[in-house]
């Protein structure tokens, strides 16, 4: 069997294998590698993890169990000011003995890998349209302002091209009008 890769989310479970009933607590603290991320929002590299584990021995395999709670930055969709939002996740994964047991994971040598499981609860709870407020009107699609920060902020409305050509004739009528005075 490989040697596990050497990460802080490699937990060795030996006193626990083949152990039913066996449980043990252990602290969590480790580091994120690579972002953790969709799109727009992620558990940026170099985020700590911490967290409380309980370890238990099954027939089948070694049930782990945690909730872990991280910042997740990004930026808003709408208005593309920066965002961090809390991202709670509770997970209870079983790592099998065997693979022919596993659904998904299983324990390698004598650990067990909580990176890919932590990674993928946390990728899945990351809103897909992450906002700085619900009611963010966003930007200006004719500048780009910020509307947040200018909520009065207005364009005279564009004339439309159908009406260009007698909105012309009214512009020179009045400059005529300003031009010759009264007698």
């Amino acid at each position: 069997m490989p040697h596990p890769k050497p990460s802080a989310f490699n937990i060795n479970v030996r006193d626990l294998i083949h152990k039913p009933g066996d449980y043990r607590d252990r602290e969590l603290d480790a580091v994120v590698a690579e972002d953790w991320a969709n799109a727009v929002i992620g558990v940026r590299a170099g985020t700590r993890v911490e967290s409380d584990l309980r370890l238990e021995s099954l027939h089948d395999g070694v049930l782990v169990s945690t909730d872990i709670e991280v910042t997740a930055t990004g930026e808003c969709v709408r208005c593309l000011t920066p965002v961090e939002q809390p991202v709670q996740v509770e997970i209870q994964e079983l790592f099998a003995y065997d693979s022919d047991e596993a659904l998904e994971y299983v324990i390698h040598g004598d650990h067990v890998d909580l990176e890919p499981v932590i990674r993928d609860a946390v990728v899945l709870t990351l809103p897909f349209q992450p906002v700085c407020q619900e009611d963010c009107p966003g930007l200006c699609p004719q500048c780009g302002v910020r509307l947040l920060d200018e909520p009065g902020h207005e364009h005279e409305q564009p004339v439309d091209p159908r009406w260009a050509a007698l909105a012309a004739l009214a512009e020179t009528e009045l400059a005529e009008n300003t031009e010759s005075p009264k007698q």
